[in-house]
């Protein structure tokens, strides 16, 4: 069944709701990486099926769960040190550049994320009240540098930190965070089990072959907000199962 508030945001950004409920969903994609059910997980972060395509410009990430996508948010905390985070994850083989980061290592990933203790998308209002800085707990989306960190725990990622007193390159959204992390203002569209971000990827790098996996997680904010400030607590799925990025983007 269409939830028919999503379907009028998803009407405002110019996609119809038969054109969610007709074959687009990422499960019905030629390519889709498709995952079984995982009982362990919340049904609205187990994966069925991860899938990213070029439509011109616009590279779609969209992903197929087993419940109504977008529906848990994070508990609030009432401060930003040691607050949640909620993910839905495009881990990808695109280069930081590609992007608008310098070039510097780690794993490009498209996430969509919630987290109502801070907001992180200065430049936009996703609530539409006039304020852009109360917003945090809305869907919202950000292209960011993930790379292992032994202070998160053995094997555990984070989004990069940036080290005190350096300044690399950073796109032109870039909040200002001390992490490579940018807020591009792509919304994400949720419809029912689908959840889906429309973002441009320009120019000769954004035309690239890639490959790509779908995760959703949990991430905590440090306790001290910085090295690390963002690290991955929790894996609720993996879409190919062992984060081997099969997907493949011409």
């Amino acid at each position: 069944m269409i939830n028919h508030t999503a379907s009028l945001v998803v009407l405002a950004a110019c996609l119809t709701t038969s054109a969610l409920a007709d074959g687009s969903h990422a499960i019905h994609q030629h390519g889709a990486i498709h995952s079984g059910e995982n009982t362990e997980a919340p049904k609205d972060f187990d994966i069925l099926a991860a899938h990213v395509h070029r439509e011109g410009d616009v590279v779609v990430f969209h992903m197929t769960t087993a419940g109504e996508a977008g529906a848990t948010l994070p508990q609030a905390t009432g401060q930003m040190a040691r607050s949640n985070v909620l993910a839905y994850v495009w881990p990808t083989t695109l280069k930081p550049e590609d992007v608008g980061f310098e070039s510097d290592g780690g794993i490009v990933a498209m996430v969509a994320t919630s987290h109502p203790d801070f907001d992180d998308t200065p430049l936009f209002d996703e609530n539409g009240d006039g304020n852009a800085l109360n917003d945090g707990g809305r869907w919202h989306s950000h292209w960011v540098i993930l790379a292992p960190n032994e202070k998160c725990g053995p094997g555990t990622l984070s989004v990069k930190d940036i080290p005190e007193g350096s300044a690399p390159k950073m796109p032109a959204t870039w909040p200002g965070v001390p992490v490579y992390l940018d807020s591009p203002g792509f919304s994400p569209l949720l419809s029912g089990p689908e959840i889906r971000v429309n973002a441009v990827l320009s120019g000769k790098e954004g035309s690239e072959p890639f490959q790509y996996d779908g995760v959703t997680s949990a991430l905590r904010v440090n306790a001290n907000v910085h090295a690390p400030l963002l690290c991955v607590t929790d894996v609720f799925d993996v879409a190919s199962g062992d984060l081997s990025l099969p997907g493949e983007v011409d």
